[in-house]
């Protein structure tokens, strides 16, 4: 179900991922596109979506490609270890980020610079899967509220379901059978006019993006699970839940982070 055919050249790396990947993705669970053509057909844009599986970027990446772009991703950096696997990521074009750490700026600027030449750069604001209990989005980072305050350029939030059916945070088994759905709702851009032009960007101007950021991928959340989020997004730092990682994992120390519930 391709929306809109796909301008740009996708390079050697896209011609050995589409077909591979394509077809797996297609036999494992049917699938609901609503409004993509509202990533817009050319430009530099940020597209922003909730995270509740490990095989969310596959299927956001079917979601954007169907409707005409290429998708770059900002990716944890522990991906790009392998040789191999780092060479053909960053010939697709992906973006290495190392989480909480004074090194993810040179992401920052490689985001800023992908999108100046024209380029949808994906990013979940989460920075990892949601910790929420019932897997509505928690609170978000910064990243894609500077890269849009930065740029300038629409920042098309998107929500999605279903994947987590196929794959469980941190699970090690997917659940193949039966064939699982997933829906993907793209929104109108949020609008950041008003902090764009704000100078200077202080912490505060920058949070202010994030929320509505977040406000907005929650309500198409909330749309298609037919269901109202929580009055307070979850946030893991109050709840003493680990930011990376398996906060559920033995032998960490903030494992039992989800007990204390969501105003913790």
């Amino acid at each position: 179900m391709t929306v809109r055919k796909l301008s740009q050249k996708r390079g050697w790396a896209w011609n050995i991922a589409v077909p591979t990947l394509k077809p797996p993705l297609l036999a494992v669970a049917s699938r609901t596109w609503v409004d993509g053509t509202k990533i817009p057909a050319t430009g530099g844009c940020v597209v922003v979506c909730n995270h509740v599986s490990h095989i969310d970027p596959l299927l956001m990446a079917h979601f954007v490609y169907d409707h005409g772009r290429i998708p770059r991703y900002l990716a944890k950096a522990g991906v790009f270890k392998n040789k191999a696997l780092g060479g053909f990521l960053r010939a697709a074009g992906q973006i290495p980020v190392e989480r909480l750490s004074a090194n993810a700026a040179g992401a920052f600027d490689a985001a800023v610079a992908a999108v100046r030449a024209g380029e949808c750069v994906v990013v979940y604001p989460e920075g990892t899967l949601t910790r929420d209990p019932e897997l509505w989005p928690m609170t978000g980072k910064s990243g894609a509220a500077r890269i849009a305050l930065e740029t300038g350029c629409p920042v098309i939030p998107v929500g999605q379901w279903g994947a987590q059916e196929i794959l469980r945070p941190y699970a090690k088994k997917p659940q193949l059978v039966p064939r699982k759905h997933i829906t993907m709702k793209a929104g109108d851009p949020v609008d950041l006019s008003d902090l764009i032009a704000e100078q200077p960007r202080t912490a505060a101007v920058v949070n202010r993006a994030t929320a509505r950021i977040m406000d907005a991928i929650t309500a198409l959340v909330a749309d298609i699970r037919g269901e109202e989020p929580p009055a307070e997004r979850f946030d893991p730092r109050r709840a003493g839940v680990s930011q990376t990682g398996n906060p559920h994992k033995t032998g960490n120390p903030q494992n039992d982070g989800t007990k204390k519930g969501r105003s913790a």
